[in-house]
């Protein structure tokens, strides 16, 4: 497989939840990504099946490796689109994005070609939250929104849900996201993306994330662990 340069998250290496979809998706249902390495660009990389997992190369290098997993966490009430995007005009990145080319949240990428999801923090809540409208481009053969889209869009949002609200205001990287997929919306449909922290550990910091469809219904489910940078 080849990562595109469309679905970068730093200039040089893959968009986190991109990738984690990527090899996630070929397992059977849920699973849980561990990234090992920076993921190269537009170069060929070998992915394949290992036991009950998966794992993706670059050379005698690994890059991501996935596994069954349970995702079991409980998600916050849906956001409805309006206050969805009442959230996402308070994005904190507009300016002075650290990786402002980002298929998911950078605000140098255009529609179709980003996911233009911005969160910002929902009034009254801990959670930030942004709206979604997935191009056709992003579907497959049945109209649907391919999976791996749907990890992406789950990737930059649960850091949001945490450094919204000044939880952790340095960087960090995302190191593992598992992610369960109920329902995959049609290219068109409004979604809506929030993010929540779980709490930290040392360097570790623990988010959660969700996609609703337009009606607060629950789309896909994820969990995630970024570690902080020196």
């Amino acid at each position: 497989m080849i990562i595109a340069r469309r679905f970068r998250g730093p200039p040089d290496s893959g968009n986190g939840g991109y990738v984690c979809g990527t090899v996630g998706t070929l397992l059977s249902g849920p699973a849980e990504v561990t990234l090992r390495s920076p993921p190269p660009l537009d170069r060929e990389l070998q992915l394949e099946r290992e036991g009950e997992g998966a794992v993706l190369r670059d050379g005698e290098s690994v890059v991501a490796q996935a596994v069954p997993a349970t995702v079991d966490i409980e998600p916050p009430g849906a956001v409805s689109l309006e206050e969805a995007a009442k959230a996402s005009r308070k994005y904190p990145w507009f300016q002075k994005h650290p990786y402002p080319s980002c298929f998911v949240c950078g605000p140098e990428r255009s529609k179709p070609d980003g996911l233009c999801i911005f969160p910002g923090p929902v009034e009254g809540r801990r959670v930030a939250a942004a709206p979604f409208f997935p191009d056709a481009s992003l579907a497959g053969e049945d109209g649907k929104v391919r999976p791996e889209i749907l990890w992406a869009a789950l990737d930059c949002p649960s850091w949001y849900g945490m450094y919204c609200f000044q939880e952790w205001q340095g960087m960090a990287m995302l190191g593992r996201l598992a992610a369960r997929i109920d329902e995959r919306p049609r290219a068109g449909d409004p979604c809506v993306c929030v993010g929540w922290s779980r709490g930290s550990e040392g360097r570790k910091i623990y988010t959660g994330s969700a996609v609703y469809s337009g009606d607060g219904a629950l789309l896909a489910l994820g969990k995630a662990t970024w570690v902080a940078l020196k």
